[in-house]
């Protein structure tokens, strides 16, 4: 028998968490809730939810540090997704850089949060040109030194992946991306997959974030 996606929803807030509910609900999802960011660690360890929706601003621990932990249980951890007040929040970058696949403004409205969650579901990341990269601009000043490993691990990608992160980067999804390089969209999805693989990431989003960190990709870029 086929088993619903998993939905754990993560909000100090009971009300935000009934709203969340209602909403997801009805699309066929089991839902999972906890109330901060040490209940949602021991939910992800024990439910294995398919998306975890976090809120940043919590008790006992925030949503930054119950990424950073979630995400570091490695292929069993879920999707994670940020939910946040102000579309460019100075902790969402951090977040991202913990392990998120992406964020959510908290007043998206209720078709927008439905499509984000079946797009994480999916296996996608949710990374929104109009909001993510931006975000990334902003907040990528001043970046981190680049680790040895990552220097390796870029230094790894073929010429055609690189061209690929690259324009990952700028916020082209595969049909994009395959168009501008005059090759089938099938063609892109390997060479993503390819490249997430050697540099060790979990998705897209993660990848953008590290195009931005080594410098593949320069602020102002994008567009």
């Amino acid at each position: 028998m086929h088993t619903p996606p998993r939905i754990l929803i993560v909000d100090d807030n009971e009300t935000n968490r009934d709203i969340l509910r209602t909403r997801l609900g009805p699309q066929g999802y089991e839902m999972l809730e906890a109330a901060d960011g040490e209940e949602a660690v021991a939910a992800c360890a024990k439910h294995h939810p398919t998306v975890a929706l976090l809120d940043i601003r919590m008790p006992a621990l925030d949503g930054i540090e119950a990424t950073r932990q979630i995400a570091a249980s490695g292929e069993s951890a879920p999707k994670i997704l940020i939910l946040t007040t102000f579309d460019l929040d100075q902790y969402v970058y951090e977040a991202l850089r913990a392990g998120a696949s992406g964020f959510l403004l908290k007043d998206c409205g209720p078709e927008n949060l439905i499509t984000a969650v079946r797009q994480i579901v999916h296996g996608d990341a949710l990374l929104a040109p109009s909001i993510t990269r931006r975000l990334i601009e902003e907040l990528a000043r001043p970046r981190p030194p680049v680790s040895e490993g990552n220097t390796k691990a870029i230094a790894s990608l073929t010429p055609r992946e690189l061209e690929v992160l690259k324009l990952m980067a700028r916020g082209l999804n595969n049909a994009e991306i395959a168009k501008a390089l005059f090759l089938s969209e099938s063609t892109i999805k390997t060479h993503v997959t390819r490249l997430l693989s050697k540099l060790n990431l979990r998705d897209r989003t993660q990848a953008v974030v590290l195009a931005y960190e080594a410098r593949i990709v320069e602020t102002g870029t994008a567009g």
